[in-house]
């Protein structure tokens, strides 16, 4: 399982920076344009995929920000963002690496942001739901690229796994 949840911090990695890359040829008002997406822009969408990472590693390990709300905007402009969404990458590309097979088998308890209530689990479960969420959200934020009129990049895990970096999970 551990190698499986390494190739998954790899590609969340890499499907981030191609999201970022595609980003960045938005105009700043693109960037903030409603376009009728969960979270509304492309600035809320990747705010948003910041703040739930946050709030699951600081669940996981106990240490660094997690925002109150889901909505939350961290950073107001890309570049800022985009640092800040690459030190929490690597942050978890490292978190993963560290993880025993024992770790993933084992529970740990958490309150949630949206009722406050408890909830206690196992941990493989919860680190699958962070990596589907971030492909969900992902997901919008390629379509709001198509509807501004953007090329949306490739975000499929096959076409990571014919990467250089991502042949080694293939």
């Amino acid at each position: 399982m551990k190698k499986h949840y390494m190739m998954f911090a790899a590609y969340n990695a890499w499907a981030n920076q191609r999201i970022y890359d595609a980003a960045a040829g938005l105009t700043r008002a693109e960037f903030q344009r409603d376009t009728g997406a969960f979270f509304k822009s492309m600035r809320g969408t990747l705010n948003h995929l910041l703040v739930a990472d946050r709030i699951w590693l600081k669940r996981f390990t106990g240490e660094g920000d997690a925002p109150a709300a889901l909505d939350t905007i961290l950073y107001i402009d890309l570049p800022k963002l985009r640092a800040a969404r690459e030190a929490e990458d690597w942050r978890i590309v490292d978190w993963v690496g560290g993880l025993s097979e024992k770790a993933l088998a084992g529970r740990f308890t958490y309150m949630t942001v949206t009722d406050m209530r408890t909830v206690s689990q196992r941990l493989a479960p919860a680190l699958s739901h962070l990596f589907n969420h971030q492909t969900h959200h992902r997901g919008q934020a390629h379509t709001i690229l198509t509807v501004l009129g953007k090329e949306a990049p490739t975000l499929d895990l096959i076409y990571f796994q014919r990467t250089e970096e991502g042949r080694a999970y293939a």
